[in-house]
């Protein structure tokens, strides 16, 4: 009966030994598939901010245009008003005046260049954010790949280090040209 243990201990001990080194195995696999998808979510969340960066600047801009464009014709019906009561046309000037004060009390298109830099200054702050949290995810996924007993395994998996600069990021090209231009 002694004889018949020994084997069975034996047998238990690399079983073991062989089941602790499949965990670790899988434990680091794990790892790098979750860094991985930290760092494809990161990059998918400057993708997103940058996007919304062009099209924010679009639809901003086109609505400080239009809004300057109202507020001008607006001011040109004061113009015309006023040059009708130096005309001597009192009467018909006071009228349009008041309508158009009546009308609209706050004419303020200086607001809306306001609200434009302060969205495009909110929107590349959170971009830079961005930014930074992706380059935290690839350092946090490099040494997890470098380090060992790690570096071993994942090396075997095919896993690698990502090479980037990461100061390196340059502006998308649809980023927005000269976005007060009359288009001329």
């Amino acid at each position: 009966m002694k004889r018949f243990k020994m084997p069975l201990i034996i047998a238990c001990i690399i079983v073991a030994i062989l089941v602790l080194f499949v965990s670790m195995i899988a434990r680091v696999n794990n790892k790098a598939i979750f860094l991985e998808e930290q760092i494809s979510s990161a990059k998918a969340d400057i993708q997103v901010a940058e996007k919304r960066r062009v099209d924010l600047i679009y639809n901003l801009v086109d609505t400080v245009q239009a809004y300057q464009d109202y507020e001008g014709k607006t001011l040109e019906s004061i113009i015309s008003a006023r040059n009708s009561a130096a005309s001597g046309d009192i009467e018909q000037a006071q009228v349009a005046i008041n309508a158009v004060t009546e009308a609209y009390p706050e004419l303020k298109a200086n607001e809306n260049y306001k609200q434009l830099m302060n969205e495009l200054a909110l929107t590349e702050n959170q971009i830079a954010q961005y930014r930074n949290n992706y380059n935290e995810q690839i350092k946090t996924y490099n040494n997890t790949v470098r380090k060992f007993p790690n570096n071993l395994i994942l090396n075997v998996l095919g896993y690698e280090k990502i090479d980037i600069e990461y100061t390196d990021y340059n502006a998308p090209a649809d980023a927005p040209q000269e976005l007060f231009s009359d288009g001329n």
